[in-house]
């Protein structure tokens, strides 16, 4: 998302600030190139959805890289993740593919509530398997409508660029439109068929069905296990990107790729934006990334004693609350020397 919310976008911010007639104008919103901009002034009204889905974009990010070296820190300007997502890394991959998929979903949702004056609810055709006696036409989420707007608004930043054929510049803009669609594209692959009964006491004697988008939490799922097996890739001659090693499979349109080896992300680098993991708390039993010994890179860990209240001992009482005693425990919290 360095097109909107992960770089120079400030819409995900205040999202309130860009509803209709309000100011500032869209050619005054930072970050926006001159395609987006025409495309604010054409669609206001969808600018706070495009805020809402940029932030869920980056809350997904960070939930996703809770336990890793990089956690998908944000920072207090209009770049949003620093300095980190200018190198080609699979990082910036998830981060582009994350925010395509949350604008989709918000655009799609936001048409379903009559939220946007240009759309409505889902006209996608009836599943073929659909059983012939239920009937398809619920008020559906508009997927269809969601993906092609979301393709014009975000790919127009890299679109308008004109760079000279093969070049990195070149490479990096093609590695962003390729992450932004498998984003995209994840959001449809995980829609579903939802259905509900009608009738007089449950007897399901007329059924009604729709287009529902899956939860953003599955979308991120789905996507992360996309930056696992990401392929690494380089621009060639003819303006291509080409799989870098032959012996690797090619990516499809629903995979993710990467020009440039991740940083190191163990120590504070202001250059690259990495945050280092000093101080960051790790799991002293865990074998994984989240573990102690990765997360802090060797270096050790300190351990801290604190005392932390939960709701304990709780009985249910008839009719009808829980009543729950405040226990004090000690625990112990490492964090990254």
């Amino acid at each position: 998302m360095t097109n909107l919310g992960v770089q120079g976008y400030e819409v995900w911010r205040n999202p309130q600030l860009y509803m209709v007639g309000a100011q500032p104008l869209c050619t005054q919103i930072p970050g926006l190139s001159p395609g987006q901009a025409k495309l604010c002034q054409l669609y206001q009204d969808h600018m706070s959805s495009v805020g809402r889905g940029a932030r869920a974009g980056i809350a997904e990010c960070q939930w996703q890289f809770r336990y890793r070296r990089w956690n998908c820190s944000t920072v207090e300007d209009s770049t949003v993740f620093g300095p980190v997502l200018q190198i080609g890394s699979r990082e910036a991959a998830f981060a582009h593919s994350i925010a395509a998929a949350g604008v989709v979903h918000s655009i799609s949702r936001a048409c379903r509530e009559g939220q946007l004056s240009s759309c409505g609810c889902s006209r996608a055709l009836r599943p073929k398997n659909l059983n012939q006696e239920w009937i398809w036409g619920g008020c559906g989420d508009n997927i269809e409508y969601g993906y092609k707007f979301t393709q014009g608004f975000v790919d127009v930043r890299e679109r308008e660029k004109n760079y000279k054929r093969g070049s990195r510049e070149q490479g990096r803009s093609l590695m962003n439109l390729h992450n932004n669609e498998a984003g995209r594209r994840a959001v449809i692959k995980k829609a579903r068929v939802t259905c509900k009964c009608h009738g007089v006491s449950g007897s399901c004697s007329l059924v009604t069905c729709w287009q529902q988008l899956a939860s953003f939490r599955e979308i991120g799922d789905f996507m992360k296990d996309k930056y696992d097996g990401a392929t690494e890739v380089r621009v060639n001659k003819r303006g291509r990107l080409q799989v870098k090693n032959a012996q690797y499979n090619l990516p499809t349109a629903n995979d993710l790729v990467y020009l440039d080896e991740s940083p190191d992300y163990c120590l504070r680098n202001k250059t690259i934006g990495s945050f280092g993991t000093y101080g960051r708390p790790c799991n002293r039993t865990s074998a994984g990334m989240d573990g102690c010994n990765l997360m802090c890179c060797g270096r050790g860990y300190n351990t801290l004693k604190t005392t932390v209240k939960e709701r304990c001992k709780c009985k249910f009482h008839w009719c009808c609350h829980v009543e729950c005693k405040t226990c004090i425990k000690t625990v112990d919290v490492h964090t990254c020397k």
